[in-house]
Order: structure tokens, then C-alpha cells, then sequence
């Protein structure tokens, strides 16, 4: 079976937990890049991963890498593609672009330069003098200029990853899904120990835990736009599906739990949770974060509180990072982990975290304050 270069997309400081994943699902010569992994796979490695990847936020096929300084380069590397191996005569092609440092700084110009290419080579090989009907399948492109080096993608998964299809109703400044799986992969949570989330608003980092401790995947109630492309087998499709089925266990017990002092945000929690088959694994409560108490051990605290980014909501969020520290420091065998892009975070929170990794939550820099619990032997 033909094998593709394909590339899985992340957010800054991600892309090495995208590259943890795609090596635990048994792919080598895995290359961590910035934004992005590089990886090899046959259409079946292209369903799975879509089907898999927890952090990423897509995966392409790598079309064509080449240089090119002038838009007669542009037009003549990218005609010289193979373009009839993926798209069929009726296919629609929309050409997305971006540009960095490079000679051909028009993203416009670049975006028709490749679509007429495209619309060339294909002319010519169905030997048609009209315009191509883009009536079919979907297949998603995008021309990419860095420093003059073009990269030619297409793109797999239609909808970006982290639509898992179970949020049916958010609050204010959601977190997307594959940042909170990445969040508990960071957390280095085990099945077995308890999980808390303090600040749960609409319910997604407990339910991407949930999702991770019953080893199910998080693309299982959504679809791929690769999936509608003829050269794809449906029945390929459906076996990768079945074998993703058949990995999961509902029968692990978890010890989750999601609180927010808000009650109509735990109430969307419960639906979410509920979507997404995983109410039964998660205990939500309405609670504030000061009322917090346990005489559990060795249990780990994901949470992501409000950042204050407005100055009259700074002072309120800074008393709640106190409370944080009162609650949590107490707590030594847990290891707690808080995202925030309050840099001040440790002052408030009252104690050095243990680590700092930075994080971006979209398009704004977070920090991840770590406190590594001191784990209790029995």
C-alpha cells in the first residue's frame, strides 16, 4: 500500500506531546518540528491517526516541497505534480496560504498562482478547454511559504481536531479539547488515581480524562473529510473504526471529578459529559474552589481559572490563586497543575511551582505551574 509523508499539526508547545502520541501508536522516524510532526503512513495510518491524535489539530498529506522565488517557479513546481493521483475531475480544491520571510509575499497572488496551476494540469490531463465543475468531494490545499521554501499540503481531517463532536453547549472562553487532553497528558495522570478539576466550567478537561482512563478515541463521534474522497475505501475506514471500538473499556472505574461554584455551568458540564457517553465516569458538582477538601492521596489537580485579562476582573482572580494555594499546598501527596497567563501566578499561589512549561491557549501565552505531589508508599 502506498505510503504518504504526512504532517500532524499543533499549537506551540505541543508538537512534542503530538510526537509522544504518534510513537506510543508504533510510528518511527518521528520529527518533532515547531507547529507541526512529521511522519510517514498509508491511507489506513491516515484514519487512524485522524481517529487517535488527542493533541494534534490535523493531519496532511504532503503534496510537494520545493524552492521558489518567482511565481513562474510557483506555477511551474506545482503544475509539475502529480495532481490527478488525488483529485478527481469534479473535485473541489480550495487553496488556503500563508507566507513568512519569502520573496512571494502575497498570500492572494500565491493562493491563485497555485489554484491556476492546479486548474492547468488538470485541464490537461481530462483534455477540457472549460472550467473544472468543483461539484465533487472536498479536498482541502494549502501552499505554505517559508523563507522561499513552498510546501504544498492537503489537508485529511476537514474540521480541526479538537471538534470532537460532544460539546454541545459552552461557557465564557472555553478551552479546546485537544489543549485540555494535552493538559492531562502533561498531568501524567494514571487511571488509578483520583483526578480533579476545581474550575470545570463547560466540563472538558474531566471529560477528555475520561476519554483517556477508558482508552477511547477521541475522533470516535465525528467524521474525516478524507473520508468522502473516492481513493479512500470505506471499508478501510470502518475497520480502523471497529478496531478503535473494540480497544475501549467502559469497565475501568474512574475516580473523576469536576466542581465549579457556577451551576449552570456544571449543568452544561453534565450534558457535555452526557454526549459524549461519559457521565457515568464523572462526578460534577457545584462547589467553590475554597470548599475543596479530600483525605484522598496521591491524586492529581488539572485546573484552568480565569486569567484576569481585564484589570477589574484581576484582583477577584488573584484571591481566588490564594485560595488555591490555601487549599492545595496542604494537599502533599497531590500534584496540582494550573494554567493561567498571569505570570505573577506563584506570588498569589504562595509557593515556587516545580516546573514551568509555556503553553499558548489559541493565540495568548499561558504558563503551566507545576507541583509535583511527594507520592505516598503503601
Amino acid at each position: 500500500m502506498k505510503k504518504f509523508n504526512l504532517i500532524a499539526t499543533a499549537a506551540a508547545g505541543i508538537e512534542g506531546l503530538v510526537g509522544n502520541e504518534l510513537r506510543h501508536l508504533g510510528y518511527e522516524d518521528v520529527e518533532v518540528e515547531n507547529s507541526r510532526v512529521r511522519y510517514q503512513g498509508t491511507v489506513e495510518d491516515i484514519i487512524k491517526t485522524n481517529l487517535w491524535l488527542r493533541t494534534a489539530d490535523r493531519v496532511k498529506i504532503v503534496i510537494a516541497e520545493f524552492t521558489a522565488k518567482t511565481f513562474d517557479e510557483l506555477f511551474e513546481q506545482t503544475k509539475a505534480v502529480s495532481w490527478d493521483e488525488y483529485l478527481a475531475l469534479d473535485s473541489a480544491f480550495p487553496v488556503a496560504g500563508k507566507s513568512q520571510k519569502s520573496i512571494l509575499h502575497s498570500v492572494p497572488d500565491v493562493q491563485a498562482i497555485v489554484k491556476k496551476a492546479i486548474v492547468n494540469k488538470m485541464s490537461e490531463i481530462y483534455h477540457r478547454r472549460t472550467r473544472l465543475p468543483e461539484t465533487g468531494a472536498t479536498f482541502p490545499l494549502e501552499v505554505a511559504i517559508n523563507k522561499n521554501h513552498v510546501l504544498l499540503t492537503l489537508d485529511t481531517t476537514g474540521s480541526s481536531l479538537f471538534k470532537r463532536g460532544y460539546r454541545i453547549e459552552k461557557g465564557p472562553a472555553p478551552l479546546k479539547e485537544n489543549m485540555a487532553a494535552a493538559l492531562v497528558l502533561l498531568a501524567h495522570w494514571y487511571p488509578e488515581k483520583p483526578f480533579v478539576d476545581p474550575v470545570c466550567g463547560s466540563g472538558t478537561i474531566p471529560i477528555e480524562a475520561a476519554m483517556i482512563g477508558h482508552k477511547i478515541a477521541p475522533g470516535f463521534n465525528r467524521d474525516f473529510v478524507c473520508e468522502s474522497w473516492e481513493w479512500i475505501s470505506k471499508t478501510i475506514s470502518q475497520n480502523v473504526r471497529a478496531e478503535a471500538e473494540a480497544q475501549a473499556d467502559y469497565d475501568i472505574e474512574l475516580d473523576i471529578s469536576g466542581y465549579d461554584i457556577n451551576e449552570r455551568m456544571v449543568d452544561i458540564a453534565k450534558l457535555n459529559a452526557q454526549e459524549a457517553g461519559l457521565l457515568h465516569s464523572i462526578q460534577f458538582k457545584q462547589m467553590a474552589l475554597k470548599d475543596f477538601k479530600t483525605t484522598k492521596e496521591n491524586g492529581i489537580i488539572v485546573a484552568n481559572p480565569p486569567y484576569g485579562e481585564r484589570l477589574n476582573d484581576q484582583n477577584e482572580v488573584r484571591k481566588l490563586y490564594r485560595q488555591m494555594g490555601d487549599v492545595y499546598r496542604p494537599l502533599k501527596t497531590w500534584s496540582k497543575y494550573i494554567l493561567t497567563s498571569d505570570l505573577q501566578f506563584e506570588t498569589y499561589y504562595g509557593q515556587r511551582a516545580s516546573k514551568r512549561r509555556k503553553l499558548y491557549n489559541g493565540s495568548l501565552r499561558t504558563d503551566l505551574f507545576q507541583y509535583w505531589g511527594q507520592r505516598k508508599k503503601y
